[in-house]
């Protein structure tokens, strides 16, 4: 069976279940049990049908039933673990799977040495089992190739796997747990990868336990540990929501957890990593296209002294309100793309994804559970290291650099170790010149600090195993037996687990600015509104919530938030964005009526008089088009910007000459596909058709203009060149020589 259909078939009936249709969904997996072919299945879903049955129509005959809904929530999750259960028996059998042969071995493993794993409370043989291999657990050995250390790695693996692979989690399941995190016989990072595979075997097979189990760990407050098992936690609880409220526990559970006020503020700072990797695909295609080129380019210049003066924005009135957050600040200059990657880094995003995802190609990444373990300076990786002719002196600060840096996951600090010794003793050289200056550079941060962050350790320690997770899901060879948890980990405000522990107005507007932040309106509109709700008077929410409304192109709604907002604080900005909405809609007499009033208020804004302008012009009242934007071109002479509509005007006019004399004045730097179009059309009014032609011929090739919307303007215009006495029968003959021309 194709395993993609399975899962879009499982998570239909899911859905059924969790919206309590109950016959559709016993409908559903008796289609799956007909697959799977398993008779232990087909009497499970006999029972709950003939259970099922039997409420109904005691329903129906007005039976009182006080236990009725104690009976539906047990008979729902008998469906869910029903749907699991076949589902996975199918997938043991036909998809093929890595995960399903390593359980299968597993499990001939245990039968070969006489053992067997017996999932019940009364699990004596486990524990048996249990205490045998603890047996091997003790004191680590410096010799990683010891029998010992073997031994010890093997038992590690062990315990990982069951973990991982067992569905249901009993009472030896409970004890396992309880144990490697009691015991001095596992390090800190073995408990860092059990907590892991809890977390893979959560994804992968739900059971209430399993979630109990990464509270508990959590809950222990182990560094490193801890902020492992919460963030599986919040994982487990997003991929699995709509299941939650059939489990009164769970739900229990989170009350409980959320008393404690650091839960509450670690569950924000874990959510908005988890949504913050949601970025990183975009930030990769950023720094690929845009940041490291732009640096690239700076280059040369860099050594010389950066005229901060002339890098200013020119004008951030059409982008968001400058009085919200300093976070809005433009960075489209040079000096701010300096400033860009630092910034990213800082904030927690995962800025080095594309350059690592290379170097996960080494044997040490086809074990699973190495994708996980936390970088250490004693890990046997570090070793070879050691017997390196160029590394070997400085393997300890190498080792400890890494160890310390915050801004590089586990995983990627093992890939750069890995890697570290194939490369040229030049560039080794130069690696242990970097990290080198990276422990002064740590130390100094550790210097300059200007108060403790309570936060700081969780902070770094949970968005390193994020990063972890993320390369994981996206890079490992196995990735495609897992579901993929990040694929879309923006609508975090939408689940149950937001609604119950985060429904405060505190940690609402929290995750609102965030996603306004980074532009992710559609989400931020969402909390503006519920915001909006609770505070009506507050114009700043209807202010963001009109900007929202206005970057999706909904510039009616974006109207009425904007009119709103200016109604309880009439300001500058909110007229303006008022006038621009009413320009996008066509309503070009009352977007000049917005921007007129808004002159008054700064008289010396050369956004509003360009404005203005625009506005005349949409009237086709050139004179009092030219009239603003002459005031602009005085006011501000070198905006060579507004030397384009100047000449436009002249043009529709007829005034060739005064319209040339702007169209000369423009730096081909400044030019555009629809700027060479206009020049195209002043050269043919004018009388020179090789001059058109070659404007035209610029459009396309300089001004990267697709052909089409060439094509679109071309006619758009082709009024304005018959008034302007071009015969139309030679405007198909002009376009047709150019793209006859293109083709040659």
């Amino acid at each position: 069976m194709n395993t993609g259909k399975l899962i879009q078939k499982h998570n239909r009936i899911t859905e059924l279940i969790a919206s309590k249709e109950v016959r559709q969904s016993i409908n559903k997996i008796k289609d799956l049990i007909d697959t799977a072919n398993n008779g232990d299945h087909r009497r499970q879903i006999e029972n709950i049908e003939s259970t099922y049955k039997s409420m109904v129509k005691y329903t129906i005959e007005g039976v009182h039933d006080p236990e009725r809904n104690k009976i539906l929530t047990r008979m729902l999750q008998s469906l869910l673990s029903l749907a699991d259960n076949v589902k996975q028996d199918i997938l043991a059998r036909y998809s093929g799977w890595h995960t399903y042969w390593l359980k299968e071995n597993n499990e001939k493993e245990k039968n070969i040495a006489g053992k067997s794993i017996i999932e019940s409370v009364d699990d004596l043989l486990f524990k048996e089992e249990l205490d045998e291999w603890l047996n091997y657990a003790g004191t680590p050995s410096t010799d990683p190739e010891s029998d010992y250390a073997r031994k010890h790695r093997s038992l590690v693996d062990k315990i990982f796997n069951h973990l991982w692979l067992t569905d249901t989690y009993g009472e030896a399941e409970t004890e396992l747990i309880n144990l490697t995190a009691k015991s001095s016989r596992f390090e800190w990072y073995e408990n860092s990868i059990f907590t892991t595979a809890i977390t893979l075997s959560a994804l992968r097979y739900w059971d209430p336990e399993k979630i109990k189990a990464l509270a508990s760990i959590y809950r222990n407050k182990e560094e490193q540990v801890s902020e492992r098992a919460l963030a599986g936690l919040l994982l487990a609880l997003y991929y699995y929501d709509a299941r939650i409220h059939i489990y009164p526990e769970i739900e229990d559970l989170l009350k409980e957890l959320s008393i404690d006020e650091s839960f509450r503020e670690h569950l924000k700072i874990t959510i908005l990593q988890i949504i913050r990797s949601g970025e990183t695909e975009r930030i990769s295609k950023k720094l690929h296209d845009e940041i490291l080129p732009r640096v690239a380019e700076l280059k040369p210049k860099i050594e010389d002294k950066l005229d901060l003066d002339n890098l200013l924005p020119e004008d951030i009135m059409e982008g968001k309100n400058p009085d919200w957050s300093d976070m809005f600040k433009e960075s489209e200059d040079l000096y701010r793309t300096m400033e860009e990657f630092s910034k990213l880094q800082m904030e927690g995003a995962d800025v080095y994804m594309s350059a690592f995802a290379n170097l996960k190609n080494f044997d040490f990444f086809r074990t699973i559970s190495n994708w996980f373990i936390p970088f250490y300076p004693d890990h046997e990786a570090i070793d070879v290291l050691f017997r390196d002719d160029v590394l070997a002196s400085g393997t300890n600060e190498l080792a400890e650099a890494l160890y310390k840096t915050p801004f590089i996951c586990n995983s990627d600090k093992y890939s750069l170790v890995l890697n570290l010794q194939h490369l040229p003793s030049s560039q080794k050289e130069m690696m242990l010149k970097v990290f080198r200056m990276e422990l002064e550079g740590l130390e100094q941060m550790k210097d300059n600090e200007l108060g403790p962050d309570m936060t700081k350790e969780f902070k770094t320690n949970v968005t390193q195993y994020l990063q972890d997770l993320y390369r994981f899901f996206k890079l490992s060879p196995y990735k495609k037996e897992f579901d993929d948890v990040f694929r879309s980990a923006l609508d975090f405000h939408r689940t149950n687990l937001f609604g119950m522990v985060l429904k405060d107005n505190e940690s609402i507007s929290t995750f609102a600015d965030y996603y306004f932040g980074k532009d992710f309106y559609n989400e931020a509109l969402e909390l503006f509104t519920e915001m909006i709700n609770e505070k009506p008077d507050e114009a700043q929410l209807y202010e963001k919530a009109a900007y929202c409304h206005q970057q999706n192109g909904n510039y009616e709604g974006a109207l009425q938030m904007y009119k709103k907002a200016e109604i309880l604080d009439r300001k500058l900005w909110t007229l303006k964005k008022i006038g621009f909405c009413n320009r996008r809609l066509g309503r070009h007499e009352e977007a000049l009526k917005y921007h007129m009033e808004a002159e008054p208020l700064d008289p010396e804004n050369m956004h509003t008089l360009a404005m203005i302008g625009h506005c005349y012009l949409d009237m086709k009242d050139f004179d009092s088009a030219l009239k603003y934007y002459f005031k602009v071109e005085y006011n501000d002479p070198d905006n060579f910007r507004i030397l384009k509509p100047i000449a436009w005007c002249y043009f529709v006019q007829g005034k060739f000459e005064l319209s040339k004399k702007y169209f000369d004045k423009l730096d081909t730097s400044v030019m555009k596909g629809h700027d060479y179009i206009n020049a195209g059309h002043l050269s043919l009014c004018m009388g020179n058709r090789v001059k058109a032609l070659e404007n035209y011929r610029k459009s396309i090739v300089v001004g990267k203009m697709d052909k089409k919307d060439f094509m679109e303007i071309f006619n758009d215009d082709a009024d304005i060149l018959i008034r302007n006495n071009i015969d139309p029968d030679d405007l198909p003959i002009i376009t047709d020589y150019l793209f006859f021309d293109l083709e040659d």
